[in-house]
């Protein structure tokens, strides 16, 4: 080990990390009302994660109240949520903190919010390039998204397919013991 020297200790396990990380999760992204930068192959390490491109003032919003219970049922079993606000269908805030307002304070989430961005057309970001060439770009707010932690199996579900919908629960505790085998 010796012959590596101390800073090799501490980028190796990073470096090999970085190999097994998909491609479209090799990027970072700043947090909802913060200026705190997530690298989302951090965040994942190779986990499954449900994507979800969410709207403050959509009649989808409640949806945020179940997405919170995911999140507190399925962390301890490996499941990550992202969720990524976007103004493309016209029901987002403005004003970031109001956006922010809405999940924290109303719904209480605890799960990784990012900052507002564009998730369809030629201004995607390059998460959701990733998941519109694996299966479709979202036809409206709350679309999510089931991808495997190597990121090769994407599932799409619906606005209308709620959080906790046994469709959606079945699918995801298939995809963690799919995981875990």
């Amino acid at each position: 080990m010796q012959k590596y020297g101390i800073a090799a200790l501490f980028t190796l396990p990073f470096a090999v990390f970085a190999q097994d990380c998909p491609e479209y999760l090799n990027v970072e992204m700043r947090k909802l009302h913060s200026t705190e930068q997530v690298n989302l192959c951090q965040l994942t390490q190779g986990k499954p994660v449900l994507i979800v491109n969410t709207a403050s003032n959509c009649g989808f919003t409640p949806q945020f109240e179940a997405l919170e219970q995911l999140q507190q049922q399925y962390k301890e079993q490996g499941l990550v949520i992202i969720g990524f606000p976007s103004d493309d269908f016209f029901q987002e805030e403005n004003d970031e903190a109001k956006t922010a307002d809405v999940c924290y304070i109303n719904y209480g989430v605890t799960f990784t919010m990012l900052a507002t961005s564009e998730v369809r057309g030629s201004d995607a970001n390059s998460v959701f390039q990733y998941l519109t060439e694996q299966s479709a770009s979202p036809k409206w707010n709350f679309y999510k998204y089931l991808v495997s932690g190597d990121g090769k199996q994407v599932q799409q579900f619906n606005s209308r397919v709620k959080p906790d919908s046994k469709e959606l629960i079945e699918a995801i505790n298939l995809t963690l013991k799919n995981e875990n085998d």
